[in-house]
Formats: C-alpha cells, structure tokens, sequence
C-alpha cells in the first residue's frame, strides 16, 4: 500500500512539474509586466500630469546576428522630456535582400528600476514586421515617463532611462500574404 502511494506521489509531482515548466515562461512575462523586473516597460494611453522636472530618454538599436535587416535608431539618439509628456520618435528598417523577411523586436529599459514607469502607447514592437525586398520602413514608438517615478524610492534617482531594441528573425506569419506583398511572386502565380 505505501508504495503505491508513494508511486502516485511520485507521478503527480512529475506531472505538475512538467506543467509548470511550461507555466513557467508566461508567469515570468507575467511577472515582469506587473513588476517592471528585468526592464519590462508598461503599455498605456497617456499622462494626465506633466511635471517640471525632465528626463533624458536614450535610443538604441540592435540585431541578431542571422537577421538580415538594417535596422536603425531615430536620428536623435537622446531626447530630453519633461516627466509625464508624450514623446514620438520614429526607429528605421531596411530589407537589403531579395526576399521578404518578417521580424520581431525584443525591448528593454534601463535602469530597471525605470523600467515599469517607461511607458509606451504605441510601438511597432507590439507586432511582427514583415518587410518586402528593398523595402524601407519608419517604425513609431509613442510613450511617455510615468509621474509616480518620481516617488519611487529607487527610481526617483534617474536622470537617463535607455530604451533598448533588438530585432531577431521569424518564421513569415500565416497571415502575411507574401504573394499580395511581392510583385515578383505574385506574377508567377
């Protein structure tokens, strides 16, 4: 009888620490969302209070080694904004090859402690990007510095936050109609 117990103990705690594991990555994103940990920037519509006080907001632009894009940061690499005022910068892609590259960008904030009162309004890194040969884009991003950075007990100390973007290669989304996008492929069929 025990050890039949036992094996059904055993059995059961593989069970939910396989489904864990599989938990484990949308409970950290979770995590990291609410927490701002890790320099996970919130998502908003807009300050109702401007302050006085400013903040510099540096651009940085990246890639994985296997995307072929150019990618670039907006022209002013640093902007300085009064804390809670919308800010608008525009981020640059380019397909330099002869086929359509879809693409998914990565984002950070540093310091982390700026993390979670970085927020953005809209960001093109909210969706999969799909670029078409030759193709060149201008990617938004519209955010703002929450007020309440000011009251936090680590983060009231920043005086620059670094908004940091890396653009990795995907698989082409089954909703993105390669044929419609590239004349070529569309006159062969």
């Amino acid at each position: 009888m025990t050890t039949k117990r036992t094996a059904f103990y055993a059995t059961g705690l593989v069970v939910f620490m396989v489904g864990m594991s599989f938990a484990a990555v949308p409970l950290y994103d979770l995590f990291c969302r609410v927490t701002g940990y890790g320099g996970t920037t919130a998502e908003g519509t807009g300050s109702d209070t401007v302050l006085d006080e400013t903040i510099s907001v540096r651009f940085d632009a990246s890639k994985s080694r296997e995307m072929e894009w150019e990618f670039r940061a907006p022209e002013v690499r640093t902007v300085e904004i009064p804390i809670g005022q919308t800010g608008l910068v525009f981020y640059e892609a380019h397909n330099p090859t002869d086929r359509p590259i879809a693409g998914q960008a990565s984002y950070n904030v540093t310091p982390y402690s700026a993390g979670s009162f970085f927020t953005k309004i809209d960001c093109f890194c909210f969706q999969e990007q799909v670029l078409m040969p030759g193709q060149t884009i201008q990617m938004p991003v519209t955010f703002y510095v929450d007020p309440a950075i000011v009251d936090d007990r680590e983060a009231r100390f920043v005086q620059e936050v670094t908004l940091s973007y890396t653009f990795y290669e995907i698989d082409m989304p089954e909703s993105a109609d390669t044929a419609a996008l590239d004349p070529a492929r569309a006159e062969e069929g």
